[in-house]
This record gives C-alpha cells, sequence and structure tokens, in this order.
C-alpha cells in the first residue's frame, strides 16, 4: 500500500470514528431546537439533517486549525438543519401576509406619531379582535426558527441573513455591515421587555418556557412579545427590503 493509500484509510478511519463519538451531538442538538419550535416540525428530519452536516464535518475536520471538533461539528450540524428549516416552510402564506400587514401598520403608526405603536390602535386600524391581535404575534413568532433572516414571500432575500462574510464582495460586505448597523439599533429601540426577550431566546438560547420561568409570566405570553418584537423590528428594518 503507498502512502497516499495509507493516509487516505487512515483519514476515513479517523473521519468514521468521529461520527460515530459524536452521533449524541446531533441529538442534542435537535432537541435543543426542538425546545423553540412548534410541534408540526419533526425531530427525525432535523435528526437527518444533523447527521449529514456531522458527515460534513468529519471530512472536513482539520486538526491543526485550534479549535475542537465538537465546536466545529455543532456549527455544521446546526447549520445544516437550519437549512433544512429553511427549506421546509411549512407556514401558510396568509401567516405571512397577516404578519407583513402587522408590521405595516405599525411602521406607519409610528410614523405619524414618533412614538411606539399602541397595541390598540393596531388592532382598530386592522379592524382585527384581541385574541386575532395575539394569535398574529404568536404566529410571528413561531413561523420561522429564522424569522429575522426570511422574507415574508419565502424568497431567499431576506433582510437579516447572515452569510460567510469571506464570500462577500466588497461593496456586499459594505452593504451586510450596514445591516447588522441597522439591526443593532432597531433592537436596542425596542421596548425593554422585548429586548430581554430577544436577548434571552436569541443569544442565551432558552426556549420560551425557560424565559417565562425568568419572566414570570407563560409560556404563550413569552410567544406574544417575542411575536411583538419580530414584527416591531421588520417595520423598523422595511427599508433594506425596498
Amino acid at each position: 500500500m503507498s502512502a497516499a493509500s495509507e493516509y487516505l484509510q487512515l483519514s476515513r478511519e479517523s473521519a468514521d470514528e468521529l461520527v460515530r463519538r459524536h452521533a449524541p451531538l446531533v441529538r442534542r442538538i435537535a432537541y435543543h431546537l426542538m425546545g423553540r419550535l412548534p410541534a408540526s416540525v419533526d425531530v427525525g428530519d432535523l435528526i437527518q439533517a444533523g447527521m449529514i452536516g456531522l458527515l460534513e464535518a468529519a471530512r472536513h475536520f482539520a486538526h491543526d486549525k485550534g479549535a475542537s471538533f465538537e465546536t466545529f461539528a455543532g456549527i455544521r450540524i446546526r447549520g445544516a438543519m437550519l437549512d433544512e428549516l429553511r427549506k421546509a416552510d411549512w407556514t401558510p402564506r396568509s401567516v405571512h401576509r397577516k404578519t407583513r400587514e402587522v408590521a405595516e401598520t405599525i411602521r406607519q403608526i409610528e410614523a405619524e406619531t414618533g412614538a411606539e405603536a399602541d397595541d390598540a390602535e393596531v388592532m382598530r386600524r386592522l379592524g382585527i379582535s384581541a385574541e386575532e391581535y395575539h394569535q398574529v404575534l404568536a404566529d410571528a413568532a413561531c413561523s420561522r426558527l429564522l424569522s429575522l433572516t426570511a422574507s415574508d414571500d419565502g424568497e431567499e432575500t431576506g433582510v437579516l441573513e447572515v452569510a460567510d462574510e469571506n464570500s462577500l464582495a466588497p461593496d456586499e460586505g459594505i452593504e451586510h455591515d450596514g445591516m447588522r448597523e441597522a439591526l443593532v439599533e432597531a433592537i436596542t429601540a425596542l421596548p425593554e421587555r422585548e429586548q430581554l426577550v430577544m436577548s434571552l431566546y436569541y443569544e442565551q438560547e432558552l426556549n420560551l418556557k425557560e424565559i417565562g420561568a425568568v419572566l414570570g409570566v407563560s409560556e404563550s405570553r413569552v410567544c406574544q412579545i417575542h411575536g411583538q418584537a419580530v414584527i416591531r423590528l421588520r417595520a423598523q428594518l422595511a427599508g433594506w427590503r425596498d
């Protein structure tokens, strides 16, 4: 056996061992994500996508780069699962439409008044009940895991899509940085409780039940607060879609 053949054999065995040893990581990440997703998402689909991510991680892992394989694989696994969720958008188009209508109404009210849009005024202008309004907020929060990165019509042109910055052209990089700055500014303008929910959900990666325990409110109420924040951010960042 040549030196090259021996190297390839050892690399293959090493990759197989990495996959076998880290398979439980796929399930752990999948069930962690499920805590933040509606019951209609099949955890089996996430695990299947995650295993593909793990295989890719094992094939491309470089031991001399400094990062641990678990850290490297975790990023690939999570990315594969998020890609699967993007492709399998289960949200009815009516949910996207209603979310868009509420966001536009909030934008109009805040442009007219220069103040935070009042829920009662939003409901009055839309001609909907509090129950219907709260359902829209819940749908906005739960319609997609990456509700801030996907466009309302299902196209892959989301305002806040996070790409590999190394693959961006110079002008695209500037625009990307501008979007990030706009997002940060919009988040800091949110009401305090909405800021806290966004931080706990996206930065600390707590699920809705855990956030409810922190705030002392029900899981459904957290979902409403999250939805309100998502819609308010979409209204604030509407200019990036034009």
